[in-house]
């Protein structure tokens, strides 16, 4: 049934989530795994370059641009380490797996790549973002929905409910 199966990947607590989902799947199917991680400003831990004003960005050295592209190196190596590793663990499982980073818009990114790769499957988690959050933060695994050309498995991840968020901002309100 499923040949390739494309798994998005992040840094998420919820990243080993989907690739245990994936991994359970390939081995079902005996299909092959490719591992996407897209070096995103939308994931957490992705460096920002600083906003500055032309003036600013003409008065200062390069010490703050060489600062930026440092940190950005290290994201991109991290990445590539997570990809590494959850390749390893699908391997081990008896998975054949292989993996590929890119930079960009993530969804944008998963449907060029699941495209490029003939993917049957995408596998990708879901935050479980609503209403306000979901316009506001956006929305990966809506657009890859909404996008791809092929089946889409999403993995829930931990969201918070309504009653949980209207309970946090109590909460912080009285305090």
């Amino acid at each position: 049934m499923f040949h390739k199966i494309l798994v998005a990947v992040d840094r998420s607590k919820d990243g080993e989530k989907v690739l245990d989902a994936a991994i359970a799947l390939a081995k079902a199917t005996e299909a092959n795994l490719m591992l996407l991680h897209v070096l995103s400003s939308e994931e957490e831990g992705c460096p920002q370059m600083p906003t500055m004003t032309a003036m600013e960005y003409c008065l200062v050295d390069n010490k703050i641009f060489e600062d930026y592209q440092q940190r950005w190196q290290t994201y991109e190596k991290q990445g590539l380490e997570l990809l590494r590793s959850y390749t390893d663990k699908a391997t081990a499982a008896g998975v054949n797996a292989e993996f590929n980073q890119h930079s960009g818009n993530a969804g944008r990114a998963i449907c060029a790549m699941a495209q490029t790769w003939e993917t049957d499957l995408i596998v990708i988690g879901r935050r479980g973002l609503s209403g306000w959050n979901e316009l506001i933060l956006g929305s990966v695994s809506n657009y890859v929905l909404h996008h791809a050309r092929c089946s889409v498995f999403t993995v829930q991840g931990q969201a918070q409910s309504s009653a949980n968020v209207s309970h946090d901002k109590q909460a912080a309100m009285a305090s």
